[in-house]
């Protein structure tokens, strides 16, 4: 299955070092240019490793948008790494995009794109036994990546794993 990811997905599973779960649940993710730029200012050394050991592995791939990629409205405001990711999976028969920002994700709503964010990366692998702790994840998330999780969403998604 392929999907296409912005920024943040990336950066954060690989600063926690879980980077590899997309590998284990897609078989390719794609990332546009804007999105390997603002991932190359990425200032952690192991999570700038695991990057580069994924796109060497090939799995991880940095693909062009093609000149007939479409830009609807819906796209206009957003940060360059997302509006290209929602651009790409536009132009493929991707199966989602990996994306966590709220406007983001309303926005790839809005378009019919399937929008995976971190928290459903985790939960897929707390669900197929990849994890043992999605609460142990969610805590190197915040502390080690300063990913914000509001307190209601996460005694949702741990209820669903049953933590």
């Amino acid at each position: 299955m392929l999907v296409v990811s912005d920024t943040s997905p990336l950066s954060n599973l690989a600063i926690i070092g879980r980077l590899a779960l997309l590998r284990e649940q897609f078989a390719e993710v794609w990332m546009p240019p804007a999105v390997a730029r603002e991932l190359a200012a990425l200032n952690a050394p192991s999570a700038q490793m695991a990057l580069s050991e994924a796109r060497r592995a090939g799995w991880l791939k940095e693909m062009p948008l093609p000149p007939s990629a479409p830009f609807p409205a819906e796209l206009r405001g957003l940060d360059a790494g997302e509006t290209e990711a929602l651009r790409l999976a536009l132009s493929f028969t991707a199966a989602g995009v990996l994306i966590d920002e709220k406007e983001g994700r309303q926005r790839a709503a809005i378009l019919h794109i399937r929008a995976i964010g971190v928290l459903g990366v985790l939960i897929a692998a707390k669900l197929s036994g990849a994890i043992p702790s999605l609460r142990a994840e969610i805590d190197s998330l915040r502390r080690d990546a300063g990913f914000f999780v509001d307190r209601p969403l996460e005694a949702r998604v741990l209820a669903m794993v049953g933590e």
